[in-house]
């Protein structure tokens, strides 16, 4: 009777085990879903200058969140796992922006010259290891 006893509580342990792998795993998969949700959504899609913005300090907010380390230059270092670069490239001069230029040049001076300018979305790149956003490149479409 105890032996029995024993295969239940073994077999119970192994089918929990399994269960709260599985549901750790599955609510892990859907943040990153989410997460992602968030900028995919800008894909191909032409959006304003102040909602560029907004992306911008979502970027910056995620990487100080995650703790994202900066190279001596103060640029976030590609950390595999959580970090997101943001380039925004400027058809009025031909240049392209990392998300930290613009952010130092202050979101209100980036707002001030570009609210009502349309960009889009272009390119969107993920971490191998988790499948996040890795990278997200935005074009200026008009003047």
């Amino acid at each position: 009777m105890k032996k029995i006893i024993w295969i239940f509580i073994a077999i119970a342990i192994i089918v929990l085990s399994f269960l709260y792998g599985y549901f750790t795993y599955k609510k892990n998969s859907d943040t990153i879903l989410s997460q992602n949700a968030e900028y995919e959504r800008y894909l191909n899609k032409e959006i304003y200058g102040a909602d560029l913005a907004t992306i911008i300090n979502k970027v910056i907010d995620n990487n100080e969140t995650y703790a994202i380390d900066k190279d001596n230059k103060g640029k976030y270092i590609d950390d595999n796992k959580n970090s997101i670069k943001l380039d925004v490239k400027i058809i009025d001069n031909n240049t392209i922006y990392d998300v930290e230029t613009i952010y130092n040049g202050g979101v209100e001076n980036f707002i001030r010259f570009y609210n009502t300018i349309k960009f889009k979305c272009v390119d969107i790149k993920y971490h191998k290891e988790t499948q996040k956003v890795k990278y997200l490149l935005f074009e200026q479409i008009s003047k």
